[in-house]
């Protein structure tokens, strides 16, 4: 299990000004604050420093609904409480409590790409809040992934990657890619365009990160940290499923029914250290059955999704199914898995690329206990757990036959689109909604241009020697 942060408690510290005045702050040390009270002339700028703190805990909470975008609200409400406040902008984007974890970020639909548009708009799925940010630092990089709210960036021309925490704009830079992609994969740039990355913890410093980049048809996974190069992590293995869980990187693969960590390394000179769990052999053949890693509630579960009638004929709602596991992880041998039979209110919305777990409690319009997911002929199903039943969902927005157009656009997008798309990268990079172009046809030729020439502008310079 990954380590368990301290309690949040900032620290009462002083500071000199420029005009030699001393003037009381907190740290984010979790340290006992000493009691002291901030001068002001009256109001809500008089709370002592005790009750500031206690604020500020339940601000920056892990799993209990604290919000760095409210914590950066509460220090901008008075000059009194930002001078005894702890600043959010953390310069190694290490510290998870600053993270704008339950922020996803949402797609407009209208094939305009974030980077072209240089904003993102993020919606919290705890209270449904739909902030859009302005960010130019998108300019000229290509989004290739995003952790707990962080924003993983592709310079188009160099290959440098950056780190971008999109509401306090804390920048960390990595090296370029061009060297070791040129080595280990090619010149072909084809693999690059399907580039995912996820940050972590780093496995040599307690005060830095580490970013994992893979490739869909590439069957390697690099890593690096700032101020070090780019190395393989992990070569001729096909990643079905990648979860970043407590600063850790875990993942299943195509070739197995195990789970492994992938970083940081855990036993190196013990056979199989990689594995923390193996997956049961009860699905048939695993060439019919898709893993999947999520985070929910604060655990990892492994979804299993195959199909029931092992080759027979049954009706469509049933042709799907889903067991579910909950990864008991084992620090020095390999873990459980504890069967799952009911998710209470979340809903999971499942992906290779990626997932994710809300709850329906605070997003009435999704269904409790159910899988949202997709299939190849229907861009959007929801499965309950509790029939065992599937209903698509996209009948009647489908703005194409797998032809011709059929429709304009159905707006308003609902929440279960938003999300879906959010969890298959690919399209939402290009600006478009999953449901509706997750078949893109030859006769539409102006958008297929347009997303050649987007692609046109990503490209691997040459490096002396190679």
């Amino acid at each position: 299990m990954g380590r368990k942060l301290p309690p949040f408690a900032p620290a009462v510290v002083s500071t000199q000004t420029a005009a030699g005045r001393k003037r009381k702050t907190a740290s984010l040390a979790p340290l006992t604050p000493r009691k002291r009270w901030v001068r002001a002339s009256g109001g809500w700028a008089s709370l002592p420093i005790d009750i500031i703190c206690l604020i500020l805990r339940q601000l920056v909470a892990i799993g209990g609904g604290g919000d760095v975008v409210d914590y950066i609200a509460f220090r901008a409400v008075c000059f009194g409480w930002r001078a005894c406040t702890p600043t959010p902008r953390d310069p190694t984007l290490r510290d998870p409590r600053l993270r704008p974890r339950a922020w996803v970020a949402l797609c407009d639909g209208d094939a305009v790409r974030p980077d072209d548009a240089c904003e993102i708009p993020f919606f919290h799925t705890r209270t449904a809040r739909c902030i859009r940010v302005r960010l130019p630092e998108l300019r000229r990089h290509r989004i290739v992934g995003f952790t707990d709210g962080l924003v993983i960036l592709l310079h188009k021309s160099t290959t440098a990657v950056r780190v971008l925490h999109p509401f306090t704009l804390v920048a960390v830079d990595l090296p370029p890619l061009a060297a070791v992609y040129r080595e280990v994969i090619g010149p072909k740039k084809h693999h690059l365009l399907e580039m995912n990355a996820v940050v972590c913890s780093s496995a040599t410093s307690a005060n830095s990160i580490a970013v994992m980049v893979w490739f869909h048809s590439a069957r390697v996974v690099l890593v690096a940290e700032p101020g070090s190069d780019w190395k393989v992590l992990h070569r001729g293995i096909y990643v079905r499923s990648m979860l970043q869980f407590q600063g850790r990187l875990y993942a299943t693969f195509s070739a197995s029914k195990e789970i492994v960590q992938l970083y940081p390394p855990r036993q190196p000179r013990l056979e199989n250290s990689l594995v923390v769990a193996r997956i049961p052999d009860i699905f048939g053949e695993h060439i019919f059955c898709q893993f999947f890693l999520v985070e929910s509630g604060g655990r990892m579960l492994l979804v299993v999704q195959y199909p029931p009638g092992h080759g027979r004929k049954m009706e469509w709602s049933r042709q799907v199914g889903f067991r579910l596991y909950a990864v008991d992880l084992c620090s020095k041998g390999i873990g459980n898995l504890i069967p799952v039979s009911c998710l209470g209110d979340r809903a999971l919305f499942l992906n290779s690329d990626r997932c994710l777990a809300v709850s329906a409690r605070d997003l009435p319009s999704l269904s409790s206990n159910s899988i949202y997911f997709s299939l190849p002929d229907s861009p959007v199903v929801v499965h309950s757990l509790r029939t065992g039943l599937s209903e698509q969902l996209a009948e009647h927005c489908q703005i194409h036959n797998s032809v011709d157009r059929i429709r304009p656009s159905v707006r308003p997008f609902s929440i279960v689109d938003h999300l879906l798309t959010y969890c298959h990268p690919s399209h939402w990079t290009e600006g478009l909604m999953f449901h509706e172009y997750h078949h893109i046809p030859d006769s539409f030729k102006e958008l297929r241009k347009n997303i050649q020439a987007k692609d046109s502008r990503l490209r691997i310079p040459r490096i002396m020697g190679q």
